[in-house]
């Protein structure tokens, strides 16, 4: 059977669906360790690559503002920079509104299909974004955007948790984000170029980076709709629904592997139990981790928004402060990827969250010190250098380590609901950080940076020091439960309920 394989029975939607009362004692492993390698490697190059295609676009729209505004597109549009400020607030609350919603539908009519859609709808509206013309055309376009967007990043992430086991979804999950981090450097650097086309058909460069990077959206949109297989019951694209990527021996390995993981996962639910809820919104673990992303974006998304005004008015020029501007987000890419590495090979979740927020806290130690230091623009610059390579990745570190510390699928669905929603939450409070009067040294918005960084490494030591305590105990209620000759399912059960990890165990890859 080849790679891309005609189903036996295409009519039947339900062949690969695991049955409803299938547990994990009753599966059994019947592949060799070879087979299940080959199946997940190829599992990994075809839905990691297009996930993160998504979230490059999405990343590549909701950001190619930023580089606009170095434009004359203020000026253009004629909004000043608080109305502008306004504009992103917009952004960030459609996404809030439409975030339950959005995920609502996905569960409803699969990834494959609403995943792709939505590369559709948000390309639509962020190559529209080229025809605004006033303060309400754009406050339009950026609340459409935002609800269009909805949902995108939380679906991604489900999708990667209903494909791959719960220690394998952690690195997906900073793979993903990569897809991000890659978006930010090259919408500047792509900007730096586009830009220069002001004047081609009588058109503002703003116009044509709109309408070329909502075209490319699109045009990625059609890409997932031919390759992004929907779930386990319908391994398919959504443009080729009488295919399938996978095996049906492939699919048997990767499906039952992931039930041997989480049983529930095979169980596919209308809704939530209202236990769930409780074990959730009652988890103050979960909420520790949801402040750390919302204290860690405000700060980061109101930095990335100005950094190519700022580096303009260290007294370079505008366009080139584009380019200057993606310098520090490619740098990015391999610190996170090593912090990433480091927290799943040694296991050192906490540890490599509190790195990273302290590294973006001297990033602001950096810029509001060197505000003082007018006439060497060299020094400022490798302030913004600093905190943009260390801004952004403790977000999705943050996510892997609160995955870890839920104790069934149900409550890791609302958890990453929760933690999404602080995310987005902070481009609310964040849009008004940098403000008209406090231009160009910005004192103020480093000052305010300042403070909240250091209230998310704040708590995100205090879940550290719990994460130790939790699992000394748990390590010594173990050894007394080995010691007592109890059977090796008690063992197990004991430390799954606590998400007991070995410091010395390395996660799986």
């Amino acid at each position: 059977m080849g790679f891309l394989s005609k189903l036996d029975v295409p009519d039947d939607p339900n062949r690969f669906a695991p049955a409803e009362d299938e547990q994990a004692l009753a599966l059994e492993k019947d592949w060799t360790l070879e087979e299940e390698i080959k199946a997940k490697r190829k599992l990994d190059f075809i839905i990691m690559p297009l996930l993160t295609l998504g979230f490059f676009c999405l990343q590549l729209d909701r950001g190619n503002i930023s580089n606009a505004i170095t434009d004359k597109f203020m000026e253009d549009v004629g909004i000043t920079q608080n109305e502008f400020n306004v504009g992103q607030q917009m952004l960030s609350l459609g996404i809030v509104l439409f975030e339950i919603p959005s995920n609502m539908i996905l569960y409803r009519v699969g990834p494959g299909k609403w995943l792709t859609l939505q590369l559709f709808l948000f390309g639509t509206v962020s190559t529209f974004q080229a025809f605004q013309n006033s303060y309400g055309s754009f406050i339009a376009t950026r609340f459409l955007l935002g609800i269009t967007e909805s949902g995108f990043i939380p679906g991604g992430l489900w999708t990667l948790s209903t494909w791959y086991t719960r220690r394998e979804s952690a690195k997906r999950i900073m793979f993903f984000y990569f897809g991000n981090q890659f978006g930010q450097a090259s919408s500047k650097l792509l900007a730096f170029g586009i830009l220069h086309m002001r004047g081609v058909g009588g058109k503002a460069g703003w116009f044509w980076l709109f309408t070329i990077m909502g075209a490319f959206t699109i045009l990625c949109g059609f890409i997932l709709g031919f390759c992004l297989p929907d779930s386990f019951k319908n391994p398919c694209s959504t443009f080729l629904p009488g295919h399938s990527w996978f095996t049906e021996r492939e699919l048997h390995i990767l499906r039952t592997r992931v039930l041997m993981d989480d049983p529930m996962k095979g169980k596919k639910k209308k809704k939530i139990n209202i236990g769930a809820f409780k074990r959730a919104f009652t988890n103050w673990r979960l909420w520790v981790h949801t402040f750390i992303s919302l204290l860690n974006n405000g700060p980061q998304r109101a930095f990335d928004t100005y950094a190519p005004s700022i580096v303009t008015s260290f007294g370079f020029g505008p366009l080139n402060s584009n380019a200057m501007a993606a310098v520090g987000l490619f740098l990015q890419i391999p610190t996170s990827w090593l912090f990433s590495w480091f927290s799943d090979h040694f296991n050192r979740r906490g540890e490599a969250v509190l790195a990273g927020l302290t590294c973006h806290l001297i990033g602001y130690i950096f810029n509001r010190s060197f505000t003082e230091l007018l006439h060497l623009r060299g020094v400022r610059y490798f302030g913004v250098i600093w905190t943009q390579t260390f801004g952004t990745f403790s977000h999705p570190l943050n996510i892997a380590w609160m995955s870890l510390t839920c104790p069934d699928s149900e409550v890791r669905a609302l958890a990453m609901a929760m933690v999404i929603m602080g995310a987005n939450i902070a481009g609310i409070y964040g849009a008004q950080i940098f403000r008209s009067e406090d231009r160009p040294l910005y004192k103020r918005g480093f000052a305010i940076n300042l403070a909240i960084i250091s209230t998310a490494i704040v708590l995100a030591l205090v879940r550290f020091i719990d994460d130790k305590i939790r699992r000394r105990k748990l390590k010594g209620q173990v050894e007394l439960v080995q010691e007592s000759g109890s059977d090796e399912a008690n063992e197990k059960g004991l430390k799954e309920k606590a998400g007991f990890v070995d410091d010395k165990q390395p996660v799986a890859v």
